[in-house]
């Protein structure tokens, strides 16, 4: 997963970074608050981790602003100092969705986080086959079909028009398709690289409304699949 970190001190960044990643999961990591929004208001992610205490702004400050800001639930796990029932209670009310205290535990770490993105992100049993209205996806056999006739496509055509079917309807940035699709550093990458696969599956896979879906760019960001009620 794609997650956001919110940490000023750098050994703890480092620490955190380094367990989220042997998970293979990604870590994109801002030492202030307003360089953390910047962020999330540029790119998409999977989770948000807080700290509470930030030179800038607080943490508490930066959940208030994501749930008036970003429109998907995306969830946030607070890690903090901050100890008290009544820090738990603020941080929850303001919207985050799960709270741990500082010095943190590797395993229960990766634990809540997976907690978070299974309720989040429900997966798909292997080997089922997605509907979604006109177009059927064959994972076992890595295959997409649009009203019954099945479409030639590459390895990555495949894997990234399955990433935005199981992700539509959320707004994802071409850093968190190339992270995901390509398991490439957005930031050292050239994200043309996505446009031009979206350009072909949606030729490939006619997504357009007489289908019941659209495929849409977002102006310097990204793309959305969404469908056509």
């Amino acid at each position: 997963m794609r997650i956001a970190l919110l940490e000023d001190d750098k050994e703890q960044a480092d620490l955190v970074k380094l367990w989220l990643e042997k998970a293979e999961h990604s870590c994109h990591v801002s030492g202030r608050g307003k360089d953390f929004i910047r962020k999330i208001s540029r790119e998409s992610f999977d989770l948000y981790m807080l700290d509470w205490e930030i030179p800038d702004i607080s943490g508490i400050e930066v959940v208030e602003w994501i749930r008036n800001n970003i429109k998907e639930r995306v969830p946030v796990l607070f890690v903090t100092a901050h100890d008290t029932e009544a820090d738990i209670v603020t941080a929850l009310e303001k919207g985050a969705d799960d709270y741990m205290i500082k010095p943190m535990k590797q395993a229960e770490m990766l634990a809540r986080i997976n907690a978070l993105i299974r309720r989040s992100k429900p997966k798909a049993t292997a080997g089922e086959t997605l509907d979604f209205g006109a177009y059927q996806i064959d994972t076992a056999n890595r295959r997409i079909s649009v009203n019954g006739e099945d479409i030639p496509l590459t390895a990555k055509e495949y894997e990234l028009a399955l990433f935005l079917f199981k992700e539509h309807g959320k707004p994802l940035s071409r850093g968190h398709l190339l992270e995901s699709i390509w398991g490439k550093d957005a930031d050292h990458q050239d994200t043309r690289t996505v446009d031009s696969h979206i350009s072909r599956i949606r030729k490939k896979l006619a997504l357009q409304e007489e289908n019941g879906w659209r495929l849409t760019s977002i102006h310097q960001y990204g793309y959305r699949l969404e469908r056509v009620v």
